[in-house]
C-alpha cells in the first residue's frame, strides 16, 4: 500500500525533475531549437494538444457510458488540425515574419479591431490552462490524497513558476518522459479485477460496452464537434509559436505532419485505460462501490485506474508521468496568453515605445494574472472534457474566420472584421451554453431537453463559423464598393479602406522604428 510520504517524495522529486530541466536556458545565446532533430521538435509540436487534458479527458470519454470511444474525437481532429495548419498556414505566417497569430490580424484590421480579437485567444488560453489544471489536480489529488482545491492550488503555483523560470525549453522532455505511462497499461489489463475489453467493447458487463455509438439524432452533433476540433484548432498561438520558431518553412511542414502522426498515437494508451476503467468491477479494489461513474469522479479515471489497478511502483511512475504531460502543455497555454498580451497590446497599443525588458515584464505579469484567473475556472470544472471542448469555442466561431480572411483574402477590410465579430459572438451567445448551465435564446432545429437542460443538436458552431466568414467577405466587399464608388463620403471612411493613410504597421517594422531587436519569445529570457 503507498503512503503518503512515498507519494509525497515521488512527486516532490518529480517537480524539480522539471526545474532542473530548465538548465539549458542558461546556453540560450549559444543553442537554437529550431536547428535540432525532427525528432526532438516533432515532441514539441505535438505537446501543442499532448497533455493532461487530452489525456486524462480521453481516458474519461471512453469511459462514461453515454460517449464510449466513437465519441472520443479529438486524436483524429487535433491530427488533421496539425496537418491542414501546417499545409496551408506555414507559408503565410513565416514568409511575413508574423510573431504570434495576432500580428496579421492586426495588420489587416488594425491596432483596434487586432485588441478586439484578442478576447478570444486570450478566453481559449485561459480556458485550456484551466482544464490543464484540472486535469493536473485530479492527478495530484490522487498521489498525494489531499482536496480538490488544494490540488489545484498546488498545481498552479507550480506550473506558473515553472514557466516564469523558462518551461518552454522543457516540453519536448516532458514530452518524452510521458511515455513512462506506457508501462502502466499491461498491469492494469490483467488485474483480476479486470473483465477482458475486447468482450467488453460489444457486451454489456459491468456497463455499457466502451466503444460507444452515435445515435442518427446526435450525428450532427458529432459532426458538429468534429469540425470544430479540426478547424478551431489551429488559430491557436501555441501551434504557431512552435511554428515560427523552426528553421524553415519546409521544416515547420514536415514536423507538423509527423507532430499530426503523434499526436494519434499517443491517445492509444488513454483509450486503452478508459476501456480497462469501464471493464473493472470496482467493488474487487480497494477503491470499493460505489464506481466512479456514480461518485461523479469519471473526470478522475486515468488516475484512479494508475492507483488501484497498478503494483505501487507502477502507479507513482505513472501518475508522475500525468503530470509531466500536463505540465508540458500548461506552461505553452499560459506562455502564448502572455506573449499576445505583451506583444500585441502592451507593446502595440499601450506602450509603442517600450524597451524589450519592459515587454518582458508585462508578459510575466500577465502570466501570474491569467494564471490565477485560470485557477479559479478550474475549481468550477466538474468535467475536464467539457471545459477543454470550452476553450476553443470562441476561437473557432470567431478567430478562425478573422485568420484565414487576414491571410487569404486580401479584400477583407475593418468594417467586414467588426461586423463578422459581431454577428458571430451574438450568435454564440444565443446558442446557449450547457457546461455553464446557460440555456440557449435561439434553438436551431432538433434542439432538445436533455438532463434538465436544453442542448443544441444542429451544428451551430459550424454554422456560426461560416456565417462570420460570410459576413466578413461580404461587409468587406459593400464598404469597399460604397467608399470607392463615393457612394458614402470620404471621410466618413474611418478605417480607411482604401488604404491611402494606411496606418497598419508590421510588428517588426515598429520593432526596428523604434530601435528595439525583435527576439523569439522563447529566447525572452533573463
Amino acid at each position: 500500500c503507498k503512503t503518503y510520504e512515498e507519494n509525497l517524495y515521488s512527486i516532490c522529486c518529480l517537480y524539480l525533475m522539471q526545474l532542473c530541466l530548465q538548465a539549458p536556458t542558461v546556453l540560450q545565446d549559444k543553442m537554437r531549437m529550431c536547428s535540432t532533430r525532427f525528432t526532438f521538435v516533432s515532441f514539441m509540436f505535438a505537446a501543442t494538444w499532448v497533455g493532461g487534458a487530452y489525456i486524462n479527458g480521453t481516458a474519461e470519454i471512453v469511459y462514461l457510458p453515454s460517449k464510449g470511444l466513437l465519441w472520443v474525437q479529438a486524436p483524429v481532429g487535433f491530427a488533421l488540425s496539425l496537418v491542414i495548419g501546417g499545409f496551408f498556414f506555414v507559408n503565410p505566417m513565416r514568409s511575413k515574419n508574423y510573431m504570434t497569430v495576432m500580428d496579421p490580424l492586426q495588420e489587416a484590421y488594425g491596432n483596434m479591431m487586432g485588441s478586439l480579437l484578442f478576447i478570444p485567444p486570450l478566453l481559449g488560453e485561459v480556458f485550456w490552462f484551466a482544464a490543464i489544471l484540472a486535469s493536473l489536480g485530479a492527478t495530484m489529488r490522487v498521489i498525494l490524497d489531499i482536496g480538490g482545491s488544494l490540488a489545484i492550488t498546488l498545481s498552479a503555483c507550480t506550473v506558473i513558476l515553472y514557466t516564469l523560470l523558462g518551461g518552454l525549453y522543457s516540453v519536448a522532455y516532458t514530452d518524452v518522459i510521458q511515455l513512462v505511462f506506457l508501462v502502466c497499461i499491461p498491469f492494469a489489463l490483467i488485474n483480476s479485477a479486470t473483465e477482458s475489453i475486447y468482450y467488453t467493447a460489444i457486451h454489456k458487463h459491468y456497463q455499457d460496452p466502451w466503444i460507444g455509438k452515435i445515435e442518427k439524432q446526435y450525428l450532427g452533433r458529432w459532426l458538429d464537434d468534429f469540425f470544430y476540433l479540426v478547424l478551431g484548432s489551429i488559430p491557436w498561438q501555441t501551434f504557431f509559436q512552435r511554428v515560427l520558431s523552426t528553421a524553415s518553412p519546409s521544416q515547420a511542414r514536415f514536423i507538423s505532419y509527423l507532430s499530426g502522426l503523434g499526436c494519434f498515437l499517443m491517445a492509444i494508451p488513454s483509450v486503452l485505460i478508459g476501456a480497462v476503467a469501464a471493464s473493472t468491477d470496482w467493488n474487487q479494489t480497494s477503491y470499493g462501490l460505489p464506481s466512479p461513474l456514480e461518485r461523479g469522479e469519471s473526470a478522475m479515471i486515468l488516475p484512479f485506474v494508475l492507483h488501484y489497478l497498478c503494483p505501487a511502483y507502477i502507479s507513482i511512475a505513472g501518475l508522475g508521468a500525468i503530470a509531466a504531460a500536463a505540465m508540458s502543455s500548461a506552461d505553452s497555454a499560459l506562455l502564448s496568453a502572455g506573449s499576445m498580451f505583451a506583444h500585441n497590446i502592451y507593446r502595440r497599443i499601450l506602450r509603442k515605445k517600450a524597451t524589450e525588458r519592459e515587454v518582458l515584464w508585462a508578459m510575466r505579469t500577465s502570466m501570474l494574472v491569467f494564471g490565477a484567473g485560470a485557477a479559479s475556472l478550474a475549481f468550477y470544472s466538474n468535467s475536464v472534457y467539457d471545459l477543454w471542448f470550452l476553450s476553443g469555442e470562441l476561437v473557432y466561431a470567431l478567430l478562425f474566420p478573422q485568420l484565414c480572411c487576414a491571410l487569404f483574402a486580401p479584400s477583407s477590410n475593418t468594417y467586414g472584421s467588426a461586423a463578422g465579430f459581431l454577428i458571430g459572438l451574438l450568435l454564440r451567445l444565443l446558442a446557449g451554453e450547457p457546461a455553464l448551465k446557460i440555456p440557449p435564446i435561439i434553438c436551431y432545429s432538433a434542439c432538445s431537453l436533455l438532463d434538465g437542460s436544453y442542448t443544441q443538436l444542429f451544428p451551430y458552431k459550424t454554422f456560426t463559423m461560416l456565417l462570420t466568414l460570410g459576413t466578413i467577405i461580404a461587409v468587406s466587399y459593400v464598404a469597399t464598393v460604397l467608399f470607392q464608388r463615393s457612394l458614402l463620403p470620404r471621410r466618413w471612411d474611418v478605417c480607411n479602406v482604401l488604404g491611402e493613410t494606411s496606418t497598419h504597421t508590421p510588428l517588426r517594422q515598429m520593432d526596428k522604428q523604434a530601435g528595439l531587436q525583435t527576439v523569439p519569445l522563447e529566447e525572452n529570457r533573463d
